[in-house]
């Protein structure tokens, strides 16, 4: 390994031991350059490489005037690496939506059990947003994206959340998904489904809407590239849409 690349990565090595020993946590300040080089026996230009991949990762950002500092809030996962990997190994949209439904449903089904107040009230946010944006479909898109994230959240689960919450990212940045000829409306329909069984502490109910959800908007990405495929399930979508209707219901 190069002397500069050893040395960078005995800067991300010195904070990981200083974050397990609890002497940086979330938005603590690190010590100026000077301070954090000698300490670490490193040259600056080598601490600057280091933290450079430090801030990649998610780990660290930098606030110009006043220093480096560990992030705040909600655990994010750095973009970069899942980015290379799909950019390497080709990551369908097959793929996508499968790695989708192993994480979403699950985090739903959480959510309905133990989402608090205040997640509740991000998913409405997002929700209403959706319907406010029928007529933008990128605009649409992102509070989409914004309400899967929500209920991310709402699961409890800090390791669950921030990769959702990566998928998501990569699938805006990416344009993995694409809006045209959907029905912004129907799709909006079946979010608040999935927000109505999450605040009404429904997890079968949650689970139920979220799988059907994802496996609905998959097929609807692969109907675009794919032509003359059946709809998966259309009479049981059909079905539970009749079924929906009769349950009524509302944001609030």
């Amino acid at each position: 390994m190069p002397r500069g690349t050893a040395a960078g990565a005995q800067v991300v090595e010195h904070v990981r031991r200083e974050i397990e020993a609890g002497h940086l946590g979330p938005g603590h300040q690190l010590p100026p350059e000077r301070e954090l080089a000698r300490a670490i026996g490193v040259s600056r230009p080598s601490l600057r490489s280091g933290l450079r991949t430090l801030q990649a990762m998610g780990v660290v950002t930098s606030r110009r005037g006043a220093g480096t500092f560990i992030v705040e809030g909600p655990p994010r996962l750095g973009k970069a690496p899942l980015q290379f990997l799909a950019a390497l190994h080709g990551f369908t949209l097959d793929q996508m939506y499968e790695a989708r439904r192993m994480l979403e449903v699950g985090a739903a089904t959480l959510a309905a059990g133990q989402a608090t107040g205040e997640q509740l009230a991000a998913m409405a946010d997002e929700l209403t947003g959706m319907f406010a944006t029928l007529e933008e479909p990128q605009v649409f898109l992102r509070h989409d994206l914004g309400f899967h994230r929500a209920v991310a959240a709402g699961s409890g689960n800090p390791i669950v959340a921030a990769i959702i919450g990566t998928l998501t990212e990569i699938i805006w940045e990416t344009g993995r998904i694409n809006m045209t000829g959907f029905s912004l409306r129907e799709s909006a329909e079946t979010h608040r489904r999935i927000y109505e069984a999450i605040r009404s502490r429904s997890p079968e109910r949650a689970k139920r809407e979220m799988s059907e959800h994802l496996e609905h908007a998959h097929w609807e990405q692969v109907k675009k590239v794919t032509a003359g495929e059946a709809q998966p399930s259309s009479e049981r979508h059909r079905a539970h849409q009749a079924s929906a209707r009769a349950e009524g219901g509302g944001v609030s």
